[in-house]
Parts: structure tokens; sequence; C-alpha cells
């Protein structure tokens, strides 16, 4: 059934504007296609982004030629304008001075009033207490905004945020909330099993990720405890064999900075983690791939590593890497719903794991955890990581000493003189919740998720386990975690930080700062328009920054800086990024030209080229005057002429040569990446 709709409109609140769109449209100008639509429901769903300061009056309503200016302005502008919007749950963006979020309302009828109490009776006022908006609580109350109402009691806004994310017949969820050893809340949402209808509950089993490197990192720093290790060791102790092994320490293997490519990063990988692979025959598959940087010299999130040290574990332990944790962590903490999964081994209520995509849930890929190992093997359930939380915070699992050293940030060449606080340390990310410290981690794989945090000072932990991933949007774990924590704490954390703009700082000094460059997993694109500086990182939404000096500038979108780095003469050279404790030293990368080449020629190119045993292949296609290329398991992304026969990647730091035979027929690709090159074969 379709139906034509505007999906875009505005309203005047006292002096603010909130953008509102229905759920079932996204566009303007196509008509939006209803799947499953009831009768008497039509446009009751909404997204709405709210709200957007439109007068500076204190008081008192704009006047009416301000709010018809108000109607008429684009205010995604700078983001693709609102005709192109594409609106997802929990999206943030940027208008003007606010950061803003899409957050999802329903109506009883097909109009909407904004003013009205939203569902689990949080007013408007109430939420931007509890998110630490200030700014916007004092703008609500001066509109005459309700600021004595009761709130509502965490539990009904948990079911409320659960159910609306959550709805019945599709992938779940479990959350668990704790404070001072006492759980507070506990509940199941949705199916841990689509064909058998089996709800997804607090005891159900779901593979956790990379939550289990916080347990690898335990079990290294226990046998450090027994005199049995050293986290300052050589890698090549326990692995004589390995190439620059003698470089490597096991504290660089435990915070990402060894340097060592991670398997999962590799050309082909998803097409091989079906089926079952030995320990040692997944560590010769890497051990000789180039070294991304000298060890040490910066951060970059690595499952090599953990890995790695998962065959340390049981060589230095003398039994398997689950053994060991079981015997040292999970029996003396109760965990009995926790340990190692084995393909064929047989669970009770465990979960399975889907995908979403478009409207519907699809089975994921289902990992053999062979292949996760000390990275991410893992099952539990929320309540056992609420035992293991409680445990490790309450001194049953490691020595004072060891818990420092884990909850320390690593600092590396490039980071030295970052004193934040926060970073990664063994296993856990260190960082800062609106003043609060936090100490958490995320997972996950093909088909689950993860998000386990504690905050030491209110001693308050959440764990939140899915079974979906891609999920449906806004259920992402680690989202609803932080959701939770504020509807529990937050009126007592800090306000969130109101950052200013230097009106000092000249749109003419953006000029020297546009340009690309390389962050490692993409590249960042910088660019001016009129006065304003964006910059976009590949696969992400373009953001406007803002200037602190000429150089800093930050993101009211996230909560992230950038420096640009000037030499001697006045040149970028890099920019120094700042994001969750983590900093990236991103060189700034030559200006690409396109040549201009016939698209006629493009039909050659066009063909599929064997990029590893057959099992990873770069598709290239021709749409119009347009040439793509597709690597398995990767999205589609153009390619653009820099000779009649070498084409770049602007997403990323590549390049792609089509070489042809004596015949004039192409053969084979040479690819240019990272310092390594690629001979492709041309096979179809």
């Amino acid at each position: 059934m379709k139906k034509h709709v505007a999906s875009l409109t505005a309203k005047v609140c006292g002096h603010t504007l909130a953008l509102l769109l229905s759920t079932a449209s996204l566009s303007a100008s196509d008509p939006a296609t209803y799947i499953g639509l009831k009768p008497d429901e039509f446009m009751r769903n909404w997204l709405v982004l709210k709200s957007i300061p439109v007068s500076a009056e204190k008081s008192g309503e704009p006047a009416e030629e301000v709010q018809r200016k108000a109607f008429a302005e684009d205010l995604l502008k700078g983001q693709g304008g609102e005709p192109k919007a594409r609106p997802r749950l929990g999206l943030k963006q940027t208008i003007g001075e606010r950061k803003l979020e899409w957050t999802a309302v329903q109506s009883r009828s097909d109009v909407l009033d904004l003013n009205g109490d939203a569902e689990a009776g949080l007013t408007a006022f109430q939420a931007a207490r509890l998110r630490g908006d200030t700014e916007l609580a004092r703008l609500l109350a001066s509109q005459g905004a309700v600021t004595n109402a009761p709130l509502p009691s965490p539990d009904k806004l948990i079911e409320a945020l659960f159910t609306h994310v959550i709805t019945n017949g599709t992938p779940g969820a479990a959350v668990l909330v704790a404070q001072n050893g006492t759980v507070l809340f506990k509940k199941g949402y949705g199916l841990a099993n689509l064909a058998q209808g089996i709800g997804f509950a607090p005891d159900t089993k779901s593979r956790i990720g990379s939550l289990t490197k916080q347990f690898t990192a335990s079990a290294i720093l226990k046998l450090q405890e027994q005199g049995k290790l050293n986290v300052q060791d050589k890698l090549a102790k326990y692995f004589p064999d390995f190439p620059r092994g003698d470089e490597v320490t096991l504290h660089q293997l435990l915070t990402h900075t060894s340097g060592i490519r991670s398997y999962t990063d590799k050309p082909g990988f998803m097409d091989k983690v079906t089926s079952p692979i030995q320990p040692d025959d997944l560590i010769k598959s890497f051990q000789n791939d180039a070294y991304d940087f000298d060890p040490g010299k910066k951060w970059h999130y690595d499952n090599s590593g953990y890995f790695l040290l998962g065959r340390i574990i049981e060589k230095v332990g003398g039994q398997s890497y689950g053994e060991f944790l079981r015997k040292n962590f999970f029996e003396p903490l109760g965990m009995t719903n926790t340990g190692v999964h084995h393909a064929g081994h047989t669970l009770e209520h465990e979960a399975l794991g889907y995908q979403y995509g478009g409207a519907t849930f699809t089975n994921a890929l289902n990992w053999d955890m062979s292949w996760a190992g000390g990275a991410g093997a893992l099952y539990s359930t929320v309540e056992d990581l609420f035992r293991w939380n409680e445990g490790v915070f309450g001194g049953k699992v490691l020595k004072a000493a060891s818990l420092q050293a884990a909850w320390t940030p690593v600092a590396t060449e490039e980071n030295q003189g970052d004193d934040s606080g926060n970073g990664y340390g063994y296993g856990w990310s260190i960082t800062h919740t609106r003043g609060a410290q936090e100490i958490s981690h995320g997972g996950g794989l093909n088909g689950f998720s993860s998000f386990l945090l504690r905050l030491p000072r209110e001693n308050f932990s959440v764990v939140v386990l899915a079974n979906a991933l891609p999920g449906a949007p806004g259920a992402e774990p680690g989202r609803l975690a932080h959701l939770v924590t504020e509807m529990y704490l937050g009126e007592k954390l800090d306000p969130l930080p109101i950052r200013q703009v230097n009106p000092a700082v000249s749109p003419t000094a953006f000029d020297v700062l546009a340009g690309r460059y390389d962050y490692g997993v993409g590249i960042m694109t910088v660019t001016k328009e009129g006065q304003h500086l964006y910059a976009q990182l590949a696969g992400q939404p373009r953001s406007e920054i803002f200037p602190k000096s000429d150089t800093e500038f930050f993101w009211k979108a996230v909560e992230a800086q950038v420096v640009f780095v000037k030499d001697k003469q006045g040149k970028v050279t890099k920019a120094v990024h700042h994001q969750g404790g983590q900093t990236i030293n991103a060189p700034r990368l030559g200006d690409l030209k396109e040549a201009k080449v016939d698209p006629a020629t493009y039909d050659a190119f066009v063909g599929k080229y064997d990029y590893g045993q057959g099992k990873a292949i770069l598709t290239v296609s021709r749409e119009g005057d347009r040439l793509f290329a597709q690597l398995t398991g990767q999205p589609k992304y153009e390619i653009f002429p820099q000779s009649p026969t070498k084409f770049f990647w602007k997403v990323v730091a590549a390049q792609i040569q089509f070489v042809k035979n004596d015949a004039g027929k192409i053969t084979k690709a040479i690819h240019h990446q990272g310092g390594q090159t690629l001979e492709a074969p041309k096979i179809e």
C-alpha cells in the first residue's frame, strides 16, 4: 500500500522548533511504502528532533516574522538538507549550537502534541534534567513547563524504553541494573529463538563477543599474581618464531598497542568463520603479516593480540583457556551459566543470533567460536555478568595492584600528553560519564552484541545482552545501558558541558585545513562551505566542526575534538583526534585529482577479481558514468579515475591498477593499501 504524505513538518513551541518525520516515510519527494498498516493508525508513529531555539528572547512568544523564518529555513542544510533526511532512532544531528537526537514519539491520533507527556509519563523538562541538559531545562521552564511533576520510576522508564525498541516477535535483549550489590531491575524482552517463540530472559545464554577480553586480561593478571609470568615478558618467550616477537610485550598485547595486524581485518576473514580452526593454525595465518606500526607507538584495536593471550594462558596455566577461567573465576563467583562457546554443544536457554536488514530479521552468520578464542569466545547471561562485576569490583577476582594496572589508560608515543584519565587499560575501557568514572566494555559479532559498565564511585552496574547485530534501530546495548544509567542517576551526575565557539576565529583560517586525513579505519574528509567547516569520516554522516582556535575544533554531535598540526611553513601535516580517551594521529593525505576519462572505457574493468583463494572477491561494476568496487562482506564504494587504468577510493587510502595483456584485455588488478600490494587475477 502506498500513500503520498508530507514527511517533514515543523511546529513552533515557545522559542523552540521541532523537526518531525513520520517513521513510515523518509523522503519528502518519494511515496512512502507502508507494510502492515492498521486502520486508524496512520501517522501516529513519529521520529522527532527537538527542541531547536528560534529566538533569543527569554520569555514570550517569538514574533510572527521569526516563526515564519523558522518554518522557511532548511534546518538540516549543513547535513544534506531536509529533503534528503534519513533519520533513524538514536541518530544524532547538530543544528546551530545544539546537539540533538532523533527520538520516537507516539500519538493517540494523527495530531502530535509536543507539549504533552511522553510515554511512561516523562515530560520534556524531566527528560532534559535526566540528560543533564541544563540549558534546555531552563528554556523549557521559562516557557511554562511544569518543573515539579513527580518523576516516573526508573523501572517504568526502562520498561517503556525496551518495549519500544524491542517489539513482540523480534530478537530480544535482557537488562540488569544493580547498585551497592543489590539488583534493582532485571528483565528480558523479545525472543531468544524466533522459530520456536522462546523469550529472551535474564538467564538466557548469549555470546558476549569482546566482553571476553576482560576475562582474558584478568587471567593474565592472575597468572602474574601467581608468579608464572609478567606483563613485561616478550611475546618471543611464548612464541619464539613470531616475527619481531622480541619487540612486543604482553602489556602491549593487553592494551592494543603491539602493532600486530588484527586477523579480523584481513580480506576474506568473514568467509571462513563458520568452519572450525585450530588455534595455532589461526596464529600462523597472521603472524607473517606486516605490522601496522612499531610496537608501542599507537593504539589500534587488535583481536590478534587477545587471541595470542588466550593461547599464552593455556601454555602457562597448563590447561585449556575455558578450564582456567572456570576454576579461577566462574566457580568461585557462582557463574554457572558462563563458558567458552563450542559449536555443536547444546546449551539450555541459548539465544540464537539474528541480523536486521530493511524491515526484517534473518539468521545471522553463525561463527564457529574457535575463531574468537581469548578475543571473544565466551557466552554468559546478564545475571552471571552481574556476579562478575561484583566480584571484580569487590576485590574477589584480583588484587588491588592488578586492578589499578588494568584500569590505567595506556600511554603511547602519540598520546603522551593526554591527561584526560580516559583510554584503554587491560580489557576495559576507562571513560567518564558526566563527571563519573566509567569502566566498561562492549562486545559484538554477527548476531550478538553486549555491554557491561560500572560507575565505581556510585557502585552502579548495568549489563545489556542482545541477540541481533545489526540490530533494530535504537537497540544497541551500549546506548541502552547509558540511557538506563541516566534513568537512575541522571539528576545526580554532572550536567552536560556547554561548549563555546570562539567568535574571534575567522573562517579564512579554515582554507588550509580542508583536505583528506588518514584515520586508519577510513579517511576523514574536511571541507569548507561558506563560513563553515565540515568533517566526514568514511561511512558516517557529515557534521559541522566548530572552532576553539585557528587549529582546534570540536564536534557538537559527539564528544570529540581535533587539532590540526602545522609545520614551520604553516602547512597542515596531520590531524590529532581525541575521543573516548583515545588519540588518533591522522596524517594528511596528498590531494588526488580526478582524471578525465571516457566512462565508456569502464566496461573493460567490470568483473570479478580474486582477492584471496576465491573467498574474497572484489566485484567491479559500472553504473552510468560511475565505477564501483565491492569486496566480499563490505559495502560498495565508488572508485575514481587517477589515470585511464588507475583508480582510487575516497573512503580509504587505497588505489587499484587494472592491468592489460598484450591483446589489450584486462587480466588482473593490483591493489595498493597500507604499504602492501596485492595482485588479484580477474576471474570473470
